[in-house]
């Protein structure tokens, strides 16, 4: 892996889990020193991620970490719903829809589990599996490189958002119905589950991150 490669992925990395908050100062000497690398590839990764819209360019400072406001959550979830339901509806036409019913069982599980916010790890690698799982039967690859950007700043909002165990369940009663309606081939079920599923997170991550901030 090239040297700006790995200092963009541990930046985007301390931005998504929020050890760099937004408005900090990417500075190039000061990240060179700390990551331990020439300042050309910080630059460089600096540039990613502007383009990734984790970071922007700010006259008198350089460049900072980008805001995260109620605006941009808004947009965040437009342009989500626009992708995960023609995604969702695209696996269920897919050959390789039955594949999905041992996931949906998955998730059936994790409903149960006594604390499921203890397993918050494990049920976010189901949600992943499902992300990918769907991005592959979709077999639409612009679809998947457009998702891959977006997950990057839902990760992000994510981890602002609090674990409740009762949002966490209903999660994943949501991304089960996703899932049976895909393996069952049921393509208009399975964008309705998925309307569903991105209203109620979207109501949540709203209430719990932007709404606590005011």
């Amino acid at each position: 892996m090239r040297a700006s490669d790995k200092v963009y992925e541990s930046l985007r990395t301390d931005i998504v889990e929020w050890r760099l908050h937004p408005g900090t100062v990417l500075a190039e000497v000061e990240q060179s020193e700390r990551l331990g690398v020439s300042r050309t590839p910080v630059r460089e990764a600096l540039a990613r991620l502007v383009a990734d819209g984790l970071a922007v360019p700010q006259r008198g400072r350089g460049v900072v970490v980008s805001e995260v406001s109620e605006d941009h959550l808004e947009d965040l979830f437009v342009l989500r719903r626009a992708l995960e339901i023609t995604s969702a509806r695209q696996a269920a036409l897919s050959e390789n829809r039955a594949q999905f019913a041992s996931l949906a069982e998955d998730f059936d599980r994790s409903v149960h589990l006594a604390d499921l916010s203890g397993a918050r790890d494990d049920y976010y690698q189901l949600v992943a599996r499902l992300d990918e799982m769907v991005d592959d039967a979709a077999n639409n690859p612009y679809l998947a490189t457009a998702l891959r950007t977006l997950r990057v700043h839902l990760q992000r909002v994510r981890r602002l958002a609090k674990d409740n165990p009762d949002r966490l369940r209903d999660s994943a009663r949501e991304h089960a119905a996703i899932a049976w309606a895909i393996a069952e081939g049921n393509a208009e079920v399975a964008a309705a589950a998925t309307t569903v599923h991105l209203h109620k997170s979207f109501t949540h991550i709203k209430t719990y991150t932007v709404g606590s901030e005011r």
